[in-house]
């Protein structure tokens, strides 16, 4: 039984998902017991025949294929719910995270404490154009403005997180660019950690920055809606012979 499932969301990702797994077997193989599962979001380029190659490569590797176009939110969610794991580390199909920072995330679980539930990279250089730089640092200062969610970079793919904490929390598109606040209204704690950023290698970019800035105005109101209205309560759990 693996101790770590590594998601990876895949759209139109040809050239970059090959050299990407490989790069994941090679980091963690001898280290942690593992698998990966790659979510096709029903790509219209050869995506699929290069899973399906690697599937005959690399044995920790499974592949779930979308029937239709669903986006990166469900695309995450169903690897989740398919992994045996108690643990998930996500990735972009881009290839502009390093799966080497999987092992530095793990780290950093391993010294952090019990409600820490949620590693999320922070991009400290990213290398995107100066437009895309420039409209996530506006994006992240309203996001925290309005959450407090005392995160600086809710955008990056690779994060590590509790497989159940996380199947726990409300469902909607674009909720894998919300999940510290959203942990946080969980009553978990979230911690950020410095990882690196890489120029994507091959093809091009599935958002611009219009078309994240509109459906992220929508969602950021959602989700504050959520936190005004949650009310965490501290349970336990009556063992058996004692009075209440």
């Amino acid at each position: 039984m693996p101790s770590l499932s590594v998601v990876i969301p895949v759209f139109n990702e040809r050239g970059n998902i090959g050299p990407l797994v490989q790069e994941v077997v090679h980091h963690l193989r001898g280290k942690i017991a593992f698998d990966i599962i790659c979510v096709d979001d029903r790509s219209d380029d050869d995506t699929r025949e290069v899973l399906g190659w690697l599937k005959g490569e690399v044995p920790e590797l499974r592949v779930l294929l979308h029937h239709q176009r669903s986006g990166q939110s469900t695309a995450i969610r169903n690897g989740v719910k398919h992994a045996f794991s108690p643990w998930i580390a996500t990735l972009d199909g881009d290839g502009q995270n390093d799966p080497a920072d999987i092992l530095k995330l793990l780290a950093a679980r391993q010294a952090a404490s019990p409600q820490v539930r949620l590693f999320a990279g922070w991009r400290t250089e990213r290398k995107d154009t100066a437009s895309k730089r420039w409209a996530s640092r506006w994006a992240n200062r309203i996001r925290q403005s309005l959450l407090r969610d005392d995160t600086p970079d809710t955008g990056c793919g690779i994060k590590l997180f509790d497989r159940a904490a996380f199947l726990d929390l409300p469902y909607f598109d674009h909720m894998h660019r919300y999940l510290p606040a959203l942990m946080q209204r969980a009553g978990w704690k979230t911690l950020s950690v410095p990882v690196s950023h890489r120029s994507r290698g091959s093809g091009q970019s599935k958002y611009t920055n219009l078309g994240r800035a509109l459906v992220g105005i929508r969602d950021l109101m959602g989700v504050a809606w959520l936190i005004q209205r949650s009310h965490v309560t501290a349970t336990s759990e009556l063992s058996a012979g004692s009075k209440s």
